[in-house]
Formats: structure tokens, sequence, C-alpha cells
């Protein structure tokens, strides 16, 4: 029998040092795979997200996927001796992740070049609100403002009406997995370049504009300025949602065969087969009419009936989503997108699965998300300090 695969960042040391959002989701993801990722947290409290939202047991419950596979240490990172700490923590990773405000390394004595100076190979990832460089690198910014300087806020709106969060902490998320392609990368470089460590730095609002698509170039080409379009996609038709009796379907119908198919199906052969709808531009200039033939068809069904009708003939559509529909759906339960994942105070709950799908060497949850301090001693003991150094540190408030 072929022995199992290794995890694909086993052997890979990260020491994340963000709170909240965007530097733990970096080390979330890399911590799926296989990486050995120790979290430095303040004596405490410990990260804020602990206390985010709906909270069972005295912990977030989004604290238990955010956190899983890490180990936590607690250090207090404004004192010198828990600076040192970090520094020799540090000296033997692979990778730091951080996400204070720029120049929150510096004043503590671990900037990038004195922490290259104890370990060349080092991979730091950055993630700030507008990058270690620049006239804003010194305002604070969290992933909304992102969101908004990126260009996505003026898009998410019905044409008219204010601009709406998309409802998750996108811009923070967006950074995050910029942050892990550049760590990758990094490494890459390192081991395979025989390349010595590097700084990525990563933006807020650089992560949302990356996937802003054709936004500047029409700008730019044009002078055109794309406004908000609430649930249409400007310039594609049709790709919209529309009304059922029972809720909402997206229908996207854009496809020059899938829109003969979808007129087909609705009763509208008149306007699959006029020649002007033969392409998505004379489709554009037509959008309204469109919209108003498929809304018409959908509004006398139920949400099921659309579907069952559209999956028949291959056009693509798919209902609106909430949790319980989630949690209830038998696609995401085969494809190992809903795991049963224990807490470290012994309840269960249902989790998010994990992203990409490797073959062989698949991402794992191997331990649930930890409590403030729960690895302290174990990983000063692993640096070489002994019970007497710990106790030491600890009766001075340095570490819990």
């Amino acid at each position: 029998m072929t022995p199992p695969s290794p995890a694909a960042l086993a052997g890979v040391r990260v020491i994340e040092m963000g709170q909240l959002i965007a530097g733990p989701f970096a080390g979330k993801t890399l911590g799926e795979f296989g990486a050995d990722v120790v979290k430095i947290e303040p004596p405490g409290a410990g990260d804020p997200l602990r206390n985010w939202r709906l909270i069972k047991n005295g912990t977030s419950v989004w604290w238990q996927v955010q956190s899983r596979n890490k180990r936590s240490v607690a250090i207090d990172l404004r004192a010198p001796d828990g600076q040192q700490l970090a520094r020799q923590l540090i000296a033997e990773a692979d990778v730091l992740i951080e996400n204070f405000r720029p120049g929150t390394l510096e004043g503590w004595g671990l900037s990038p070049d004195e922490l290259h100076a104890l370990n060349p190979g080092l991979v730091i990832l950055r993630i700030s609100g507008y990058g270690q460089t620049g006239p804003y690198r010194d305002l604070p910014g969290f992933g909304v403002i992102g969101e908004a300087m990126g260009g996505l806020r003026h898009l998410t709106a019905e044409p008219g009406r204010v601009p709406v969060r998309v409802g998750v902490s996108i811009g923070d998320t967006l950074a995050a997995l910029h942050g892990v392609i550049g760590v990758m990368m990094a490494l890459y470089h390192r081991k395979v370049n025989g390349g010595a460590g590097q700084v990525i730095d990563v933006a807020l609002h650089e992560a949302v504009f990356n996937v802003m698509e054709s936004l500047l170039p029409e700008y730019s080409a044009f002078g055109a300025v794309r406004e908000a379009a609430g649930s249409a996609l400007p310039g594609i038709a049709p790709s919209n949602a529309y009304a059922c009796q029972d809720g909402w379907v997206l229908v996207a119908g854009n496809g020059d065969s899938i829109f003969k198919r979808l007129m087909t199906t609705i009763g509208r052969d008149d306007l699959g087969s006029a020649p002007d709808l033969a392409d998505n531009a004379g489709r554009v200039a037509r959008v309204a009419e469109i919209d108003a033939a498929i809304g018409a068809w959908t509004n006398g069904k139920t949400v099921q009936q659309v579907l069952d009708a559209l999956a028949a003939a291959r056009v693509p559509a798919g209902k609106v989503y909430t949790a319980r529909d989630i949690a209830e759906d038998p696609h995401y339960r085969a494809r190992v997108m809903i795991l049963r994942q224990a807490t470290r105070d012994g309840d269960t709950m249902e989790v998010h699965g994990i992203v990409p799908k490797l073959s062989a060497t698949p991402g794992t949850v191997r331990a649930s998300a930890p409590h403030v301090g729960d690895d302290t001693d174990s990983v000063l003991r692993e640096m070489g300090l002994s019970s007497e150094q710990i106790a030491a540190l600890r009766d001075k408030e340095i570490i819990q």
C-alpha cells in the first residue's frame, strides 16, 4: 500500500501576529494544509474575534473556524521581554503574518530588516489598510474602507440608492487570499530559486481593486464610470435575479446558445430567433425587454419549478441560498463542504469545509480552536525554555 502523502505544507512554521480577520484568515488557510501555525495573542482577552458576533460558552462560533489548526501562545508584545520571545519564535519560523497598522512592528524592534538579520529566509506577510508606503499608509483602515476605496461599494446598490456592504468582510478575506498567494510564491522562490526571504505588502483596497474586472480600463479608454446595477451584470445579458412566487432565482442566460434555449423554455421563441438578439451586444441593447419577459415567466412559478425547467434546458440558474439552505443541501455534503467540528469546551457544530480541494494532499482539520494561551508552555519548551524560566515570565505577566 502506498503511504499517505504528507500535508502540502508539512514542515512550514508560521507565526501569526495578526488579529480579527485579514491576517488570521491567511493563517487559517495555511494551517488547513499542514502548516504549523503558532498564534501570538495578548494575555487576557486574546484576539478580539473571540468575542465577535454570536457567542457560545463564552467564545464566538466564528473563532472556532478562523482559528482551528492553530496553537495559541499568549505574550505581551508591548513588553521588552515579550518582544524578545517573539524574536526567538520568529528566528525559527518560515513565515510571519501580521496585520497591524504600519510602523507597529518597527516600534517593537521587529522591523523586517531586524527580523531578516535573525532569519534571512523569513517570509513576512504584512496586511494593512493602505499598504506600507504611500501618503495614506498611517491612516487606520478596515476591510469596509478597503471595499469603498477599491471601487466595490460604489457598485453594490440598486441604481440611485445607498451603497450597501456585500454582507461579509470581503475586503479582509480578499486581502488574506492575496497574502496567501504571495506567501506561496515567496516560499517557492526561496526553495526552488535559492532566494532569500522577502516582505509581502498587501493593502486591503488593492486586493479589492484587483478583482474589479474592467473598471479602470473602461474609464481610461472611454471615460465610462461603471455605476450600480442592482442584481444585473452590466453589459452582459440576460443575467439577473427574477422574482418567483416564493423567492428569487438568478438566471444566467447570456451565452448565445443558452439564450435561445432559455427563450424556448419561457415560450418566447420570437426573442430567441430574433437576428438582433443573436449576440450579447444586441441583447444588451434590449435588456429591459428581455428581463421583463423572463420575469413574467418566473413570476407565475415557484422557485423549484423554475429551477427544474431551466435545469432540463441546460440554462444556468440558482436560488438565493440562506444558511439553512446550505445546511440542508445534499451537494454541499457530497462535496464535504460541511464538517462536524468539536470545540475545546465539549460542543460540536457544523462548520465550513476546506477550499481548495487537493487530490493528493487535501486540507484537514487536525485541531480545534484554542483557548487563550493553551499552548504557551509547550511552545516555549520547544524553544528551549525551562519550567523555571516559563514560571518567571508568567509571574511578570509577560505570558499567560
